[in-house]
């Protein structure tokens, strides 16, 4: 059979990214690894990487549904897989601390008809992102060390797979597996303190939607049992207001860095 593209409705990406109860959250996972690309040298792989998006979807009307989540990514050492607290930077011998990422709230807005590949039982959504727009940095010369471009620029390639049957299931609220992968090309990190040096950051990852906080992997559960418990679950309600980034919050918590704190900063569970 040749697959075919399609045009699926809003509710079947909704089953798909996230859930049709609003009552519940729903947790996607990622593990992954990220490389320098740097013209003339060879590729270093940096760290690891393990993350999670816990998310919720809101009817607002027919067809329509407000989306909402919280998503954490950790760096790891790129040999043991442990949590990296502090990075020695090997293009200029400085260690700094980490900041792992730590967004909340990461909304968006879902309605109308979504591309798909169907492919028998398999059902692939691709999105191909580009954002681009100016760095919230670079009007501060505090971090001109740190981010100086004008205009912060990326791509972001995401395919995610479920099975066919699901997404036309009327009695199922979210498809019952997805296969995840993503590539991103981004700007070296605030974090990182590589100023005006050329280079990017190349990010490989798949991942999958999990059950509960229980089939987390053991690392992501004991830091947010832990450490960020507001991550047990998706926000009750879209929030009026941008999104968080990890340059935002790099500026957020310039002053927390600087003291050399441990990332990210612990935030308690939502009430």
């Amino acid at each position: 059979m040749v697959a075919q593209i399609q045009e699926l409705e809003a509710q079947h990406w909704v089953k798909t990214r996230s859930s049709l109860d609003s009552s519940e959250s729903t947790f996607l996972i990622w593990r992954g690894k990220i490389y320098s690309f740097i013209p003339g040298e060879k590729r270093k792989l940096l760290f690891k990487m393990m993350g999670v998006s816990v998310s919720r979807c809101i009817s607002t009307e027919e067809g329509s549904w407000d989306f909402t989540s919280r998503e954490l990514t950790y760096y790891l050492h790129p040999e043991t897989g442990e949590i990296l607290r502090k990075w020695e930077n090997p293009w200029t011998a400085e260690t700094v601390p980490v900041l792992h990422v730590a967004n909340n709230p990461v909304q968006g807005h879902f309605k109308g008809k979504f591309p798909a590949q169907v492919d028998g039982d398999s059902t692939t959504f691709v999105f191909d992102i580009f954002p681009t727009y100016p760095n919230p940095l670079a009007i501060e010369p505090k971090f001109a060390e740190y981010s100086p471009y004008k205009t912060y620029q990326a791509a972001e390639l995401f395919k995610l797979t479920v099975p066919t049957a699901d997404l036309f299931n009327p009695e199922l609220t979210s498809v019952s597996q997805l296969r995840l992968s993503w590539d991103r090309i981004g700007q070296w990190l605030p974090w990182m303190k590589m100023g005006d040096r050329s280079g990017s950051l190349i990010y490989s990852a798949f991942g999958s939607k999990v059950a509960g906080l229980v089939e987390l992997p053991q690392l992501l559960q004991d830091e947010i049992n832990h450490r960020v418990p507001l991550y047990k679950q998706a926000p009750k309600a879209f929030f009026d207001g941008e999104d968080m980034t990890s340059w935002l919050y790099f500026q957020k918590h310039f002053d927390a860095y600087l003291a050399g704190e441990i990332f990210p900063l612990p935030e308690a569970e939502e009430l």
